[in-house]
């Protein structure tokens, strides 16, 4: 099946986000930053899927 980069992108990054989730299961102490990653990860990922050619306004 054919992927563009863009949903490639945003699958890296949703897999990366799961990672992060799974860290901070497994590490209690570290769980509250893992989860502050996963979500910036997981925002992302929307971001690219919605609007992969977008800008984001400083």
């Amino acid at each position: 099946m054919a992927m563009s980069h863009a949903q490639l992108a945003a699958k890296l990054l949703k897999d990366a986000a799961a990672f992060f989730k799974t860290i901070g299961t497994q590490n209690p102490p570290l769980k509250i930053q893992m989860d502050e990653n996963a979500a910036v990860f997981e925002q992302v990922a929307e971001l690219v899927e919605k609007n992969p050619t977008g800008i984001i306004e400083e």
